[in-house]
């Protein structure tokens, strides 16, 4: 299993002194996407909040979360925040969301304090 596989499994955890684990938690990876209207999304954005909505549904049936969506202006014109308990299916849906052809989206994984201590002790 590699580091980063590792990483995503951060065990919150007190151990008595050599005994079990106790209160153990598995977390579900977070994602922040930044989106930016195609021009088909662009010329289409009084539906924006239409197609959030259904794919905030998708979200649900595909079992991720989405922890907030956000539209911005800037560099970005939204942000999304979701979580997942495994990678594929949230790509999968980024990707569904991608091909619909109204948006292009740049994905980062996002990590807890707990979660980024884990990863660089």
């Amino acid at each position: 299993m590699s580091e980063r596989s590792d990483a995503k499994r951060v065990i919150r955890a007190q151990r008595a002194s050599d005994g079990p684990l106790k209160n153990e938690r598995t977390i579900m990876p977070h994602y922040i996407s930044l989106i930016r209207f195609t021009e088909q999304g662009a010329k289409a954005i009084k539906k924006s909040t239409a197609r959030a909505h259904a794919f905030a549904e998708a979200a649900a049936e595909a079992g991720v979360k989405i922890e907030s969506q956000y539209w911005t202006v800037g560099a970005c014109d939204g942000v999304l925040i979701l979580s997942a308990d495994n990678e594929t299916k949230a790509l999968h849906l980024l990707t569904e969301l991608a091909a619909a052809g109204n948006v292009k989206t740049e994905t980062m994984q996002a990590f807890s304090e707990t979660e980024f201590e884990a990863i660089v002790k």
